[in-house]
């Protein structure tokens, strides 16, 4: 089973199922907001009757101008983030992050792995083959290294790594893009509230 909402619950996991094995995948909190501003544009409500989310006015002129002329938009120096929506990004990832990292390992002990996403991207195989041992799964070379391949970025778009569509849910397939997308406030917002986190997770704020 695979949701970032379990993060809230892996004591509660562990008190039902003591002997699973869990996989704790960390993201750099800044790029986990870009990604999910992007996926809170592609299921607003405004776009079709099966979207989930209610934003404001002000965070769909944002999604339009950005969708119009990315470069014009960042150009301009405008956040993609209305202020509070960054705030409960980053206090929510802040939150999870900690909670699951913390507990994962005190509770399932052998049986918990921890990943960080960025390695995923640099080094697939080499991530992933502890993921196959802890699951049982076949681990060879061969084995891992085909699994990689048939689920790559560009198999899963069309597009190559990089290649940005923000409609998609295969948006860009690259860490580290908060650098280009975050402003000076965001990246002190973002700081104040999950700075800490950050750095226990080997993430620079700079």
């Amino acid at each position: 089973d695979k949701s970032p909402l379990h993060t809230d619950h892996v004591d509660e996991i562990f008190e039902l199922y003591p002997e699973a094995k869990v996989i704790h995948v960390v993201r750099d909190g800044r790029d986990v907001a870009v990604s999910l501003m992007h996926h809170f544009w592609n299921l607003s409500k405004d776009i079709h009757e099966g979207g989930i989310y209610d934003l404001k006015p002000e965070e769909l002129a944002k999604r339009d101008a950005y969708r119009e002329d990315p470069e014009a938009f960042l150009d301009s120096g405008e956040s993609i983030f209305d202020e509070e929506r960054l705030w409960q990004m980053a206090t929510r990832w802040n939150r999870r992050t900690s909670k699951a990292a913390r507990e994962g390992a005190e509770l399932f002990g052998d049986n918990f792995l921890q990943l960080s996403y960025e390695d995923l991207l640099l080094s697939p195989e080499r991530s992933m083959q502890p993921v196959f041992e802890l699951l049982g799964a076949k681990a060879d070379e061969d084995v891992v290294s085909r699994c990689v391949q048939k689920n790559t970025f560009e198999k899963a778009s069309g597009r190559s790594k990089g290649t940005e569509e923000s409609e998609s849910f295969f948006r860009k397939g690259v860490a580290g893009d908060w650098r280009t997308l975050f402003t000076k406030r965001d990246r002190e917002a973002y700081e104040q509230i999950a700075g800490h986190t950050l750095v226990e997770m080997g993430y620079p704020l700079d």
